[in-house]
């Protein structure tokens, strides 16, 4: 007899609706776990209604999104798998320090504290938040254009307009201002800061996309040197022609499968040992 299922959380980034997740979801319950797709605070059950109510999400920061999922995670009934994309793979690495993971995967992962690298491409992804300070109070939407240019690069112009149209929701600028700060506020109070020495933590794989334009790969694999000061164990995985759609676009499976892989070769299955 098997014991019960391992949860794992699945936690999206910015511009991208929790429900993108669903194919993961239905890829980790085949092979045993059971998977949570929670939204970040303020955000609506669907995508027409995050569309529809932008504000009800402005001026929601990292630290409040972390705090939500260290929420859900403590209420737990046994600790989770952490699946995170974006801003969400950051949030993976701040729950995993503070001991609230079974393991984490965390995809093109926003760069925590002490990640210096900021290449062109990342600058410009960005600066149709950054290029305006108010944009820090607002929830902003990324035009199709926009959308094309810093995701789905690596796809085709059809590919990145129905990816655009089916998952993409405005997202608050707030996270982006306080990334682009983190390295200038003390450590602290600064709400990308992840203690990258902790020794005891639950493996981490950081997965990175080599055509990735809104978290280019050497950002990733910076944060990766970060964690080489650590005895816990600590991967890194990248997909050399992937953009930073992986989770989403026809190529998801393949990622997906990669994450699964990892996890068994952690000792990690869907279902927890017999007691």
């Amino acid at each position: 007899m098997t014991g019960p299922r391992v949860p794992v959380v699945f936690i999206h980034g910015l511009w991208l609706h929790s429900t993108s997740w669903r194919p993961w979801a239905d890829r980790f319950r085949e092979a045993g776990f059971d998977p949570v797709m929670p939204e970040w605070p303020g955000v609506p059950d669907t995508v027409a209604e995050a569309r529809a109510h932008p504000e009800s999400q402005a001026g929601v920061g990292i630290d409040q999104v972390i705090e939500h999922h260290a929420r859900l995670v403590e209420a737990m009934a046994a600790l989770p798998v952490l699946v995170g994309h974006s801003f969400g793979g950051l949030v993976v690495q701040s729950l995993l320090d503070r001991g609230l993971g079974r393991a984490g995967v965390a995809i093109d992962p926003a760069p925590i504290r002490g990640v210096v690298r900021l290449p062109p491409a990342q600058l410009r992804s960005a600066f149709p938040v950054l290029s305006n300070p108010a944009n820090r109070k607002r929830a902003v939407s990324l035009t199709p254009d926009q959308f094309r240019s810093s995701f789905g690069n690596a796809l085709g112009a059809e590919e990145a307009a129905q990816l655009h149209e089916q998952w993409t929701i405005p997202g608050p600028g707030r996270p982006l201002f306080q990334a682009a700060l983190a390295n200038m506020t003390p450590r602290g109070r600064a709400a990308t800061a992840v203690d990258t020495r902790r020794t005891e933590r639950a493996p981490l794989l950081i997965i990175s996309g080599g055509a990735d334009r809104t978290v280019p790969d050497s950002v990733s694999r910076a944060a990766f040197k970060l964690y080489g000061r650590s005895a816990a164990v600590t991967e890194f995985r990248q997909f050399p022609d992937r953009g930073h759609s992986l989770t989403v676009d026809s190529g998801w499976a393949e990622v997906a499968d990669a994450a699964l892989a990892w996890l068994r070769r952690q000792g990690i299955g869907g279902q927890t040992p017999p007691a």
